[in-house]
This record gives structure tokens, sequence and C-alpha cells, in this order.
């Protein structure tokens, strides 16, 4: 019987999850927990020029793939690789945590957990 290991499929559900908790964290968790956490993020692209959790579940950044692309390709659409790499590792997250400061200083909102 061949053994089958259940970590990459478990480490993809755990970024799924995370990726999918960082479109909605600007309303969930206060900005002064996420702006930390957005600027780790990008400086993991800084260092190690990639997510290191694709590692963790044999995912190859090759050809400027990024857990994104690989997404909306395994949903049969095909992204220009190069150009959603850039938002996703220069854009996205600064934009995330301007949403998070607006959302919170500017419009006095409170986040829904803390």
């Amino acid at each position: 019987m061949r053994s089958v290991s259940f970590w990459p499929a478990v480490v993809f559900t755990l970024h799924f999850f995370v990726t999918a908790l960082a479109w909605v964290a600007p309303f969930l968790f206060s900005w002064q927990i996420l702006v930390p956490v957005y600027l780790a993020v990008l400086l993991q692209f800084a260092v190690f020029g990639r997510c290191l959790m694709n590692e963790g579940h044999n995912m190859d950044e090759a050809d400027d793939a990024t857990f994104y692309s690989h997404l909306f390709e395994k949903m049969g659409f095909r992204p220009n690789r190069s150009r959603l790499k850039f938002y996703v590792r220069k854009v996205f997250y600064p934009v995330l945590a301007a949403v998070a400061l607006i959302w919170q200083l500017g419009l006095g909102n409170v986040p829904l957990l803390f």
C-alpha cells in the first residue's frame, strides 16, 4: 500500500485560510496588529524572494507562479503571472494596511474581533 502524506494538503489548506483571512483582516483585527503582520509578509518577499508557505505544499514558484496564480489556474483562469505576482508581492499588502488604517482610524470603526 502506498503511503500518502497529508502534510502538503494541510499546508495548502492553511495557506488558503491565511490568504483569505488577509482579505477580511482589516475589518476583524486592529491595525496595530495588522500593519506589523503585513510588513512581515512584505519582508518575507524582500528577503527570501518567495512565499515560505509555498514550499510546504510543494508549489513551485517558477515562471512567476504565486499562490494566487495557482488558485486561479485551478479554477480555469489564466492570469498574467508576472503582473499578478507584482500586485501580490508589492501592492496588495500595503493596500490592505491602508484599508485597515482608513477603516479604523479614518472612519472610526472598531475591529470586529480585536
